[in-house]
């Protein structure tokens, strides 16, 4: 298991281990009819969900065309792709006309949108993920599809409450992540009067070595930053998990679409994990301002009962992490912004 490793060398390990499958997702897409579209697979979590998805249908001996569709702006991604034996499709989804060109499939992710440089595009935010959604909906009325989504939508919440839950009430902040519920309500009208199965995932935070909420935290301390605490609690969880439960979810699909959490199953203290990291890499930490009662919390306790608990503990995540930073290795360079309170992006 993936677990059991001390230290992860370099990033082709670091991508075979993320995209190792659970024995459940194997057995998942065993059961699971017809070919895999991603929409969005350019993303950070993209390219990793997609070869998940591959190397699933291989161990089970299934015939399957796993198809990454995207712009691909980032260099050697689409090579990378295809020698990972996935199909890439350069698409422009806004556009109608390429949309309606793309391939058929019984199954669709649908991992489209944006979030960071949102403000000051607002409304290039909103084409993206809430008006996306209908299209890709009328595109693929005929398929089964999984939305990702945010756990952004629920806004603050007590951390004394433990997260929220699927059927809590919905308090976004800002207008990236009222954008998101637009894209969840745009997905669920096509699922009710389209009759389209669909799950929608409420992701909070995936994290890897080369990003992640746990890895800014890691880079701060290590370069002698300040670590805010204002949003002083959080939730990770280890991205082969995520793209796990994310393809598992896709036997679940449902009218209305079945709503799930997919959260690290610890609540962190930013301060204490901070500490952690000085004491791991050799630093001293500093603070700023104080951890406030509420923050952006999810419970994923609905995801652990379809589809098991994640295989990769925060506390092995830290080590991991400490070790890689420590070494100096890989970022994507793509800070998470974790302790932005107002929305803003």
């Amino acid at each position: 298991m993936s677990s059991e490793k001390t230290s992860i060398r370099d990033v082709p390990e670091l991508e075979e281990l993320l995209s190792e499958p659970a024995e459940a997702t194997v057995r998942a897409l065993t059961e699971l009819e017809g070919d895999i579209v991603v929409l969005g697979v350019a993303g950070k979590m993209g390219p990793t969900l997609a070869r998940v998805a591959k190397r699933a249908s291989e161990t089970a001996n299934v015939e399957r065309r796993v198809i990454g569709v995207s712009r691909f702006s980032t260099p050697g991604l689409e090579r990378q792709l295809t020698e990972w034996g996935i199909e890439t499709v350069r698409c422009d989804l806004l556009d109608r006309k390429s949309l309606a060109e793309l391939p058929e499939a019984a199954n669709v992710v649908h991992m489209a949108g944006m979030k960071f440089g949102s403000t000051g595009q607002e409304s290039l935010t909103w084409a993206m993920n809430s008006y996306l959604p209908g299209l890709v909906s009328e595109r693929y009325c005929k398929s089964r599809i999984a939305v990702f989504s945010t756990g952004n939508v629920y806004g603050l919440t007590p951390v004394s409450q433990g997260g929220s839950c699927e059927g809590d009430e919905l308090n976004p902040a800002g207008e990236y992540a009222m954008s998101c519920l637009g894209r969840e309500r745009i997905f669920e009208h096509f699922s009710r009067t389209s009759n389209i199965p669909m799950t929608i995932l409420r992701l909070n935070y995936a994290t890897e070595l080369r990003y992640g909420v746990l890895v800014d935290i890691a880079h701060r301390v290590h370069a002698g930053e300040v670590v805010p605490l204002a949003m002083g609690y959080l939730n990770a969880i280890w991205q082969g998990d995520a793209c796990d439960m994310s393809l598992q979810s896709l036997l679940h699909a449902s009218v209305p679409p079945l709503v799930v959490n997919i959260a690290g199953p610890e609540l962190l203290s930013v301060r204490k994990i901070a500490e952690e990291f000085a004491e791991k890499l050799g630093k001293s930490v500093r603070f700023e301002r104080v951890e406030a009662t509420d923050a952006l919390l999810s419970n994923a306790e609905r995801a652990y009962r379809l589809f098991g608990r994640p295989h990769v503990s925060a506390e092995q995540l830290t080590s991991w992490i400490a070790d890689w930073v420590s070494r100096r290795g890989a970022t994507l360079a793509k800070p998470t912004h974790f302790e932005e309170r107002s929305g803003r992006f």
